[in-house]
């Protein structure tokens, strides 16, 4: 017994002390439930790399659409705001005087910078508070912010400072925009309501084939309605000087005679026809506005003057003229206002179309309302 119990003793030491030089390697642990991915019953296993690396990968992926949604409500609501407050600043100040005018207008400025810094670092500390509660709640309201937009656009005051914002970036171009345009509200003003509403109602026996044609040429069918109210108000007939038909044809390029009896899929053109007329009146426009580099103004103005004396293109050229306002002078005998009325009647149809009725330029709003509508051709409205 003793001896059994001292060699025992020894085994034990030999195991516990390094030094002896013979010990014995620990005995394998054995494998349980949860060493093997299972759960304590045996049913669950651990989640597999790749898919642990899926699930970053999506998470990725929503931070990111979160945060490009989070930026596109920003852009939209500060593109938004940096044209109302420089709109109403450059009307606001506008003139030459230096300290009246331009050191107020570039003090605004700085102080536009200034404000937009401080707000990204408050839309900053808000963000990571946000954060804490939701993922979603700085997206939500930097896109209820850009939702606003459609709001503030058809807001009236909105219109008045996006127009100064064109003419304090667009410089001359769009100085003499706006000269002309406002022509065009004149002449349009001066038109007595009830004859222009008689011509309106005239208009609609001819509108589909004005439309069609306007669709096959890629031109504004209110323009072509411009056209045949100034040619012929809508009254078709044959004029002493040679015009025919609803548009008053007169001499026009082979080559538009080709395109319209090609769009029309006819042998031969018939201008006594209002479709073949309106037609070629839409071939013949667009070949003049590609003439004149789609500059509407002397688009219009060489589609009235036609072939005659060499066609506006020539005549330009002899007089060294290189827009609408500089080759008014040289054109003599030949109606300098033609694009103006043909301008003012494209309106009253857009007016037409979009409201119902003919708006009366002098009450109430309608005179903004009118602008933010827009001229045809002339992109003036938003």
């Amino acid at each position: 017994m003793q001896k059994y119990s001292e060699r025992k003793n020894s085994a034990i030491d030999k195991t516990a002390n390094p030094e002896s030089g013979n010990v014995q390697p620990k005995p394998r642990r054995r494998r349980t439930a949860v060493n093997r991915g299972l759960d304590e019953n045996g049913n669950g296993k651990r989640k597999p790399r790749r898919q642990a690396r899926r699930s970053r990968s999506g998470g990725f992926k929503n931070t990111f659409l979160l945060t490009g949604i989070e930026i596109l409500g920003l852009s939209v609501a500060a593109v938004c705001a940096v044209i109302m407050l420089l709109g109403y600043s450059a009307g606001r100040f506008s003139g030459t005087s230096f300290f009246g005018h331009l050191l107020p207008f570039t003090a605004g400025v700085l102080v536009l910078i200034v404000a937009a810094a401080l707000f990204l670092l408050g839309w900053w500390k808000l963000r990571q508070w946000l954060r804490r509660y939701s993922e979603f709640l700085t997206p939500a309201l930097s896109l209820s912010l850009a939702l606003l937009t459609p709001w503030l656009v058809t807001h009236d005051q909105f219109t008045l400072a996006y127009g100064n914002f064109r003419t304090l970036v667009g410089g001359k171009e769009e100085a003499g925009r706006m000269t002309i345009s406002h022509q065009v509200y004149a002449a349009y003003r001066r038109h007595d309501a009830a004859q222009l509403q008689k011509m309106v109602n005239r208009a609609q026996e001819y509108r589909q084939a004005i439309e069609d044609a306007a669709r096959s040429f890629a031109v504004d069918a209110h323009l072509l309605h411009g056209i045949a109210a100034t040619e012929s108000s809508f009254i078709p007939r044959d004029s002493h000087d040679g015009g025919r038909g609803l548009f008053q044809i007169t001499r026009v390029p082979e080559t538009v005679i080709a395109q319209a009896r090609k769009r029309l899929n006819v042998e031969k053109i018939s201008l006594d026809d209002p479709r073949h007329n309106a037609f070629v009146a839409a071939a013949t426009f667009k070949h003049y506005l590609a003439e004149m580099k789609d500059d509407l103004f002397l688009g219009l103005l060489a589609y009235n003057i036609g072939p005659a004396n060499g066609g506006l293109r020539f005549i330009m050229q002899q007089y060294g003229a290189t827009d609408f306002t500089t080759i008014q002078p040289y054109l003599q005998t030949l109606p300098r206002d033609y694009p103006i009325r043909v301008l003012a009647y494209s309106l009253a149809f857009r007016l037409w179309q979009q409201e119902g009725r003919l708006l009366a330029y002098e009450e109430g709003n309608n005179a903004i309302r009118i602008q933010r509508i827009g001229i045809p051709g002339l992109r003036a409205g938003l």
